[in-house]
């Protein structure tokens, strides 16, 4: 294709790129150049800063819960976490109109003419940052419901690619009719979209047997082997070696029924057969099927329909808030605990980093904790909510008053509405703000705790708090070391030669890394230099 084009004199391309220009360009567009300016997209250098006492537990922590613009916070998550997140899961605002979306610190109401092109920009920064930090077998699920369903979409297929959409999951919300609309409204959306569609087929997890489908299996005839049900034989379709004869034991000949083939070659079926796993009913004239036994289930593959009896339903929500906080006012929208449990079903394993950058109440990281006691897994969670404050309600703090006070309840347990104690799940999180240090300023005023913070979350799974008194700071994973050293001494140099000794690869971190490569000469020890290593990671900060 490019030795075509190079044949092109530079009037043939001019008029070529002429003629594409004109052409008409399908896809999802809105009015960015009338809009106001989004205020929280910057080009300033974002930190996050460790909060001690509103963090739970020990240290290391494993867990993080992010006070701030989630636009700062997915800036920051990319510079240290890129590529590295399973699951990301998103309950954003609907844009109703009822006071749920906020845009420069102030509420969108529906006769705002702009509405939807503000929804559209404030989520088009924030999912095309999210893109960078999912794992190639990462996935993303995004709730939404009838008032920008189309639009998120468009806007999914423009940053992931329309390849890349898994499904629209359609989520049973309410169990009761709703009788005041036209249509009664019962059901929401989860849109999913993955990096590579290939990979995250072949390693989600299929859904446990509930008791539905265990109530399909029986044992009629007594079956050492167990409880089994019987599956059809057949399938859509004309395969000319899959046309063949059965003999049913009495006899009586079987052939597809029009339309079908029978699901297996021959000689699979002849397998079958000698296995006795294939019955032919109570009385021997059935229809050939499969025996299928419980002991070979293992599990179902999702679909799209998710009833509330299986993922729970708003009011159920509702419920859980109130259990835990007296109240149901405490959080308006959250959403069920069962209902994000499937999704962390079907899309983690134990050790998987999960992330909720619209993380409302916490309901989240409960579901991880959840499925953790169930397993015995050691999934992390990394959630981002801002204060939710306006100039109406200037002290309000949805991160710190809920969202952290949620988890913190969860993990060690307390009195329902009832009275009744609820135990804890156990678990410890950070709590982190963000801080926006513009880049001119960065030399002078990024603090060693942030960078050390910085360090530890590129290069490591847990966070513990810097030590003002420590010469370095020391992180080991297995053979190799990173340490952070915030200046040059002889103690210090002394003690980057000590933490040398037993390891394989150590990565030092240095305000002087020239200096200090002199002072060092070892080959297992590599230098960067602080802060400049980090602003390259960080990159140019606003989506595009």
């Amino acid at each position: 294709m490019a030795d075509k084009y190079q044949e092109y004199s530079k009037d043939e391309l001019v008029r070529l790129l002429r003629e594409r220009d004109r052409r008409p360009r399908f896809g999802l567009s809105w009015e960015r150049d009338l809009i106001d300016h989004d205020r929280s997209v910057n080009g300033d250098f974002v930190v996050l800063d460790l909060v001690p006492e509103r963090s739970h537990g020990a240290p290391p922590f494993g867990n993080l819960i992010i006070e701030g613009d989630n636009f700062d916070a997915l800036r920051s998550l990319r510079m240290t976490h890129a590529g590295r997140v399973k699951c990301i899961y998103i309950d954003p605002p609907y844009n109703t109109g009822n006071r749920d979306f906020i845009y420069n610190d102030r509420f969108i109401d529906r006769e705002d003419s702009f509405r939807h092109s503000k929804w559209l920009e404030f989520m088009y920064r924030r999912l095309d940052l999210a893109r960078e930090l999912l794992a190639e077998d990462g996935s993303i699920w995004v709730s939404i419901d009838d008032n920008e369903v189309f639009h998120l979409g468009m806007l999914m297929d423009q940053v992931f690619g329309e390849s890349n959409r898994v499904a629209i999951n359609v989520w049973q919300k309410r169990y009761s009719r709703e009788n005041r609309e036209a249509i009664g409204d019962v059901h929401e959306y989860l849109l999913v979209y993955t990096i590579d569609p290939d990979r995250f087929k072949a390693t989600r997890n299929k859904l446990p047997l509930a008791e539905k489908q265990l109530a399909l299996y029986k044992n009629p005839n007594n079956d050492q082997r167990g409880l089994w049900q019987s599956v059809s034989l057949t399938a859509q379709g004309y395969r000319p070696n899959q046309m063949y004869e059965i003999i049913a034991p009495n006899g009586k000949c079987h052939r597809p029924p029009e339309g079908t083939c029978w699901k297996v070659i021959r000689p699979e079926f002849e397998r079958l057969l000698e296995d006795k796993r294939i019955y032919f009913g109570k009385d021997g004239n059935g229809v050939p099927r499969r025996m299928h036994f419980l002991g070979d289930a293992d599990g179902i593959v999702p679909w799209t329909w998710w009833p509330h009896e299986e993922v729970g339903h708003t009011d159920e929500a509702r419920k859980e808030i109130q259990s835990m906080f007296g109240t149901q006012t405490a959080f308006d929208t959250p959403k069920p605990v069962r209902l994000i449990e499937r999704i962390l079903r079907i899309t983690t394993k134990p050790g998987d980093l999960v992330l909720d950058f619209f993380a409302g109440s916490g309901t989240t990281a409960q579901a991880v904790l959840k499925l953790n006691a169930e397993d015995g897994g050691n999934r992390r969670f990394i959630l981002v909510s801002n204060t939710e404050a306006t100039t109406d309600e200037p002290d309000k703090n949805l991160c710190r008053d809920v969202c952290a006070e949620r988890v913190r309840r969860v993990m060690t347990g307390y009195r329902n509405r009832k009275g009744e104690e609820v135990p804890g799940l156990g678990g410890s999180f950070a709590y982190l703000r963000t801080r926006r240090i513009p880049t001119e300023r960065l030399f002078r005023a990024v603090q060693h705790d942030q960078i050390w913070t910085a360090l530890q979350l590129i290069h490591g799974d847990t966070l513990s708090p810097y030590d003002p008194g420590a010469p370095l700071q020391l992180l080991v994973l297995n053979a190799s070391k990173v340490i952070y050293l915030p200046g040059v001494s002889e103690a210090a140099v002394a003690a980057v030669q000590a933490a040398l000794q037993g390891a394989a690869q150590v990565v030092v971190y240095s305000w002087q890394a020239p200096l200090l490569a002199q002072r060092i000469d070892d080959a297992r020890a590599s230098f960067e230099p602080i802060p400049e290593y980090l602003v390259n990671r960080f990159g140019a900060g606003t989506a595009q």
